[in-house]
């Protein structure tokens, strides 16, 4: 009976380990699930939508096929629906009764559109021949979009396959339930084969005296206890049985570490087991009680750095090729105003120095974003210059080799390299983010929101704050020319302030006094420039002010006859080196303050960077 068992063990362990085998193989089913969509009207965009995107669970694979060059990107749907605005395209949606994607086409005004390639509105965009084959996880608000060139008709080949997890919760109970009872079938084997063994061993028949039933009586061997019993060496069938015995725990092993514990269920793994992919219903899922979610901002980080990457390489080479076309890609209003002019000036005169600051491709220290899902969008940024790698010095070695290589020591009097402020702004959905302002920090800045979170732009006559931002720049003009004496000067921080420092009352009175010498005579005037101000909020309740201020500069011979002599950026720009009727001169100012919240008794306004050069000159009339 023995055997019998041990038989009846195999096979239904054979038959457990197959099925349970079987349901991971031959009936496990497809891993994946796919969508195709059909287009029909030629449009010149292809919109696929993030609901649809998310109809099953895991990771999206898109394939996108067409002919020539095909193009792709993602972004957040109310700022792809923004780009596409009133153009021609179709969309694909999911539809739940058919359980299939749909196409629709939204006729527009637009039969063609710019070039999508390149926008800063795109968290990612992609661009390759014929196919682009993409594997992204995108959540139910960030749709894609496809395109070719915005004028020829977008790709119709459009295919969506995500991940099908089929849960399989006997197949790893019946794999180890199979190889427990194929060890107990072994042990059971084992156990009839020794039992066979003993009980057909061999057997002595004695003679039997028909006068004495009683047989004689064997004597046991007994060994002496010194007597030194070699090892035998096993051999054969007998040498076999301890392998035999380790088969069933390496068999067991095997299968065992082929079940992994999501093929068991959750009476065994105390898991939830895991759900076939199915698609979402119209009303999502989530928690009863959603989260209130976080104010959109301008953009996101990954955003920043690749524009701020992109705009200093374009204003880099231009500087390089005083080309004004180039920087005005990525510059405008005082920033780009103020380029312009120097290029022209650098133009006529190469001895002319370049516009500072330079705006390069420097990784970025801060990033405060506006709080918006709507146009334009503001957005400030500060960089800074990395510092560069130390370069190595020669110890002295022991005159048999160079010595060693050591860094040197930072010095001093090298000064550290400065931040510079940057307000860039995105005009509309199809517009490129563009500097307005470029300017040194020269103070610390006020605390911020984080980048994630972004800040709301104030209003010019914003009563939050000690003083309106419209009067920022008459409120500056007027202590720049008439320094302590203005009825302004308790309400910003004087002392330490660069701009006064340089630009204000007394350099005013010192070199009208050196002009008067030479017979002429110099007078100021301020008004505001034709930058737009930027008002962002900050933590504290106060804000950062952005603001231009023009400055002009009119020198006139104080006596008849006599004349004016230019040199300089007045020199080229003004296209004269003398003159008696005189030389006008405007510099532009672009300015940064922190003005304090309207609570803040006693706190004044204080200046947080700066950026100045002449914009223009000319002969007086």
């Amino acid at each position: 009976m023995r055997f019998v068992f041990a038989i009846v063990a195999f096979v239904v362990a054979a038959l457990m380990i197959a099925v349970g085998v079987a349901q991971r193989t031959i009936f496990a089913g497809p891993d994946t699930v796919a969508a195709v969509a059909e287009v029909t009207e030629p449009a010149p965009l292809l919109l696929v939508d993030g609901a649809a995107l998310n109809t099953f669970d895991g990771r999206q694979t898109i394939k996108v096929g067409g002919e020539g060059t095909l193009f792709a990107a993602y972004g957040r749907t109310s700022d792809v629906m923004a780009w596409i605005g009133d153009a021609a395209h179709n969309s694909i949606e999911w539809d739940a009764d058919a359980q299939e994607f749909r196409t629709v086409f939204h006729a527009g005004d637009e039969a063609a559109v710019p070039n999508p390639f390149g926008s800063d509105l795109w968290l990612a965009e992609f661009k390759q021949e014929n196919e682009i084959s993409l594997a992204v996880s995108l959540p139910d608000d960030v749709s894609l979009l496809v395109a070719t060139d915005g004028t020829n008709p977008a790709p119709t080949d459009v295919r969506v396959v995500w991940p099908m997890t089929v849960s399989k919760p006997w197949s790893g109970p019946l794999i180890i339930g199979g190889a427990a009872l194929l060890l107990v079938g072994l042990l059971l084997l084992l156990w009839a084969i020794v039992h066979l063994r003993r009980s057909r061993g061999p057997r002595r028949s004695q003679p039997k005296d028909p006068d004495d039933p009683t047989p004689p009586r064997i004597g046991r061997f007994k060994p002496k206890a010194d007597a030194a019993v070699p090892p035998l060496r096993q051999s054969g069938r007998r040498a076999i049985r301890p392998m035999v015995a380790g088969v069933p725990l390496v068999i067991s092993a095997l299968l065992l570490s082929g079940c992994a514990p999501s093929e068991l269920p959750d009476f065994i793994t105390g898991d939830v087991p895991l759900q076939t992919s199915s698609p979402k219903d119209a009303a999502g899922t989530g928690d009863a009680e959603q989260q209130e979610a976080p104010p959109a901002v301008a953009l996101t980080e990954r955003q920043a750095d690749r524009i701020i990457t992109q705009v200093g390489t374009a204003v880099t080479q231009a500087d390089a090729e005083l080309n004004a076309d180039l920087a005005a890609t990525r510059l405008a209003g005082p920033a780009l105003e103020l380029r312009k002019a120097n290029y022209s000036a650098r133009a006529i005169d190469s001895a002319i120095a370049p516009v500072v600051p330079a705006i390069a491709d420097n990784p970025i220290q801060l990033l405060l974003p506006q709080q918006t899902d709507t146009w334009p969008r503001v957005v400030f940024a500060v960089t800074r210059e990395a510092p560069p790698e130390p370069e190595p010095t020669q110890a002295p070695g022991d005159g048999t080799d160079a010595g060693e290589t050591q860094p040197t020591e930072p010095s001093e009097e090298t000064p550290a390299a400065p931040s510079v402020a940057l307000m860039l702004v995105q005009e509309s959905p199809r517009s490129q983010y563009k500097v307005h302002y470029a300017m040194t920090l020269t103070s610390d800045l006020p605390e911020l929101a984080p980048a994630s979170l972004g800040t709301a732009r104030l209003p010019l006559d914003s009563k939050l704050l000690a003083i309106d931002p419209a009067q920022v720049v008459p409120m500056y003009a007027d202590i720049l020319q008439k320094g302590a004496e203005s009825e302004y000067a308790d309400m910003v921080k004087i002392e330490g302030d660069p701009v006064i420092a340089a630009y204000g009352a007394e350099k005013k009175a010192e070199r009208a006094a050196t002009l008067a010498e030479a017979n002429a005579a110099i007078t100021y005037t301020s008004a505001a420039g034709s930058g737009d101000p930027y008002v962002l909020a900050t933590n504290d309740l106060g804000a950062i002010v952005a603001v231009n201020l023009n400055e002009t500069e009119t020198v006139k011979p104080s006596t008849a006859g006599a004349a004016v002599n230019s040199v300089g950026a007045i020199k080229a720009l003004s296209g004269r080196d003398q003159s008696t009727k005189g030389f006008t001169a405007i510099y532009g100012m672009q300015l940064l303050f922190y003005v304090p919240g309207l609570g803040d008794d006693g706190e004044q306004i204080v200046l947080l960077g700066y950026s100045q050069g002449l914009i223009g000159a000319a002969e007086v009339n």
